[in-house]
Order: structure tokens, then C-alpha cells, then sequence
């Protein structure tokens, strides 16, 4: 039962070996991530994940196909991947002592072209950032490529308060549903574990 990984992050790939699954291959979905007008950011997440797992399944019959999205919302608002120092600190301002939500969905796609999905919801909530704590932090680089422009199992794990719901989520990739979602697929978790 070949397993592929339909994301090029490698947070995912190291968060599924922490329950003991080795993707047999990463084939990364190209799709337009856009969100669609008026779209609300838990659908946007589930849709994105969805459509990746059908990108990438179409390119390979016969295996499981694992795909995943991320989304930082403040309120119905869906915050960017921070892409420039700009943007970490506009997220960062926004998110500054208040609470938000990480929503991360995952799309499993069996042998037979079945599809499942989970959504994971979390909050997350910042402490009153100082301007020299927002300076730090965005001149350190790490919030970059980052829904959110933060990466919680980083620096900013010292800015935050509080977590509500699942750490590996926030991470980007929810690991009870998935390895929920791999065993009603018959994936032989922890065989890896013995050997």
C-alpha cells in the first residue's frame, strides 16, 4: 500500500514520522490557492485540501493520497503566508493579543478513489506583542512562507498565551485525524516501529 504525500512541506512529512508513517513519495499539488469571494477560511481550508489530494491522486492510481491545508483566521478574515518581513509584521500587529483561529483540514484518498476529510480547529492566543518583541521576531526570518506568518513550534511559541485544540495542527497537520484516517484505510501504522 504505497502512501504519497501531496505537499512539499517538510513540517508534514516530519510530523507524520512522529507517529511512525514514512510516505513512500512527495508529490507536491500545484493549485491555485485563492480564496474564492466571500469564501469563509474553515472552507477554504477543506477545499484547498481536497482539491490537492485530487490533483495528485490522479497522477498516481492505486495509492493513498494524504493532502492538507493550513489556515490562520482572524475572525472570517484568511491571513496570507507571510511572503516579505512587511507582511510577518501585519500579521503579527493583527494577531497581537487576541485570539484566532488555526483551522488545518486533511483530504486521504484510498486505493478505490475514496475521499475522507477531517478539519482540525484550534485557537491560539498572543500575548500583547511589545513593537521590539514584532521587530525581533520578523527580522529572525522564521514567520516567512507561514500561514499567519508565525510558526508555532519556533520562537513564536514564547509570544503565545495559549492553545486551544491540537499542537500538530497548528503545526500543519492534525496527527489523531490523520492517523485516524489512515487506519479505517487499512495503512499498517507502527510497522515501522519494529523494525
Amino acid at each position: 500500500m504505497r502512501l504519497i504525500l501531496a505537499s512539499a512541506s517538510p513540517r508534514r512529512r516530519d510530523l507524520l514520522g512522529q507517529i511512525g508513517v514514512l510516505p513512500d513519495a512527495v508529490d507536491p499539488a500545484d493549485i491555485d490557492e485563492t480564496p474564492r469571494k466571500a469564501e469563509l477560511p474553515a472552507a477554504y481550508a477543506a477545499r484547498v485540501a481536497a482539491e490537492k489530494g485530487a490533483l495528485v491522486a490522479a497522477r498516481h492510481p492505486g495509492a493513498l493520497i494524504l493532502s492538507g491545508d493550513t489556515v490562520v483566521a482572524a475572525g472570517r478574515r484568511i491571513l496570507p503566508k507571510a511572503e516579505s518581513e512587511a507582511e510577518v509584521r501585519a500579521c503579527l500587529d493583527l494577531l497581537s493579543g487576541r485570539r484566532h483561529r488555526v483551522y488545518s483540514a486533511i483530504t486521504l484518498i484510498d486505493a478505490a478513489g475514496v475521499a475522507r476529510h477531517r478539519l482540525s480547529t484550534s485557537i491560539v492566543i498572543f500575548k500583547q506583542l511589545e513593537r521590539s518583541e514584532i521587530d525581533r521576531y520578523t527580522a529572525s526570518g522564521e514567520g516567512l512562507g507561514k500561514a499567519g506568518g508565525y510558526a508555532i513550534q519556533g520562537r513564536a511559541a514564547g509570544l503565545i498565551r495559549s492553545i486551544q485544540g491540537s499542537h500538530s495542527a497548528i503545526m500543519g497537520l492534525p496527527l489523531y485525524e490523520t492517523r485516524t484516517l489512515l487506519e479505517a484505510a487499512g495503512y499498517p501504522l507502527d510497522r515501522r516501529d519494529f523494525e
